[in-house]
């Protein structure tokens, strides 16, 4: 994905499913083709088909299993999401933990089929380590902050450059996200101040009573 970056994940809000979700990701390309701003979309494993066919911008799994393709009922290997139409993957969300052992197995994997992962990390001690794994890029969200109305770069600025120096240290080709209450562009703005090349987001967009207006403002902090 082209940086600095608006990654929004739709998460399970009914808000951004089945035929919302193709309508917010609409949207989603109007602001950038508008503002000239990258913009990536994660919709739930059910609509990734469904919004890939009908937008041109990026489209991101929110998460793929560390199962091989096969008898796997339920599961959603990383070739799945391919399938889908996905160009990348969230992995390691605060409200979807995966194991250090499948974080291992599974970003070569997602690498090995052109998927691009954003591991998501909630502290530096974290980020750190993932780091060393490899994945294109590492989001940095405090998960008290998660959702809520004070945005990290506002309330742990020092989290956010931390993470930068720490990631940078531990692996130089790792790009730095930040989330966790990120809702208007000067959260965004600040966030890329602080060293990270974009933003993970859901609440203030998909919950927003004008979401084309929520990210209109988000992508001017790209500027």
């Amino acid at each position: 994905m082209r940086t600095p970056v608006i990654l929004l994940n739709f998460k399970a809000y009914p808000e951004a499913m089945g035929p919302k979700a193709v309508a917010l990701a609409k949207v989603a390309v109007e602001v950038s083709d508008r503002m000239g701003a990258s913009i990536v979309v994660a919709p739930a494993a059910t609509d990734i088909a469904r919004v890939a066919h009908e937008v041109r911008i990026p489209v991101f799994a929110q998460h793929v299993d560390a199962v091989e393709a096969g008898a796997r009922t339920g599961w959603v290997p990383p070739e799945a999401a391919t399938a889908a139409g996905a160009a990348g993957t969230l992995l390691n969300h605060s409200e979807r933990k995966v194991p250090r052992k499948d974080l291992e197995d599974l970003i070569p994997r997602c690498s090995a089929l052109g998927l691009e992962v954003v591991a998501c990390a909630g502290n530096l001690r974290e980020a750190e380590s993932i780091a060393g794994l490899s994945p294109e890029f590492i989001a940095i969200e405090p998960p008290e902050l998660i959702g809520g109305g004070v945005s990290v770069t506002k309330a742990k600025p020092e989290i956010v450059s931390g993470a930068v120096e720490r990631i940078h240290r531990a692996n130089p080709k790792v790009d730095v996200l930040c989330g966790a209450g990120v809702k208007t562009g000067r959260d965004v703005s600040r966030a890329i101040e602080l060293g990270a090349v974009g933003v993970l987001l859901a609440t203030g967009v998909v919950k927003a009573k004008d979401p084309r207006k929520a990210l209109t403002d988000l992508a001017k902090g790209l500027r």
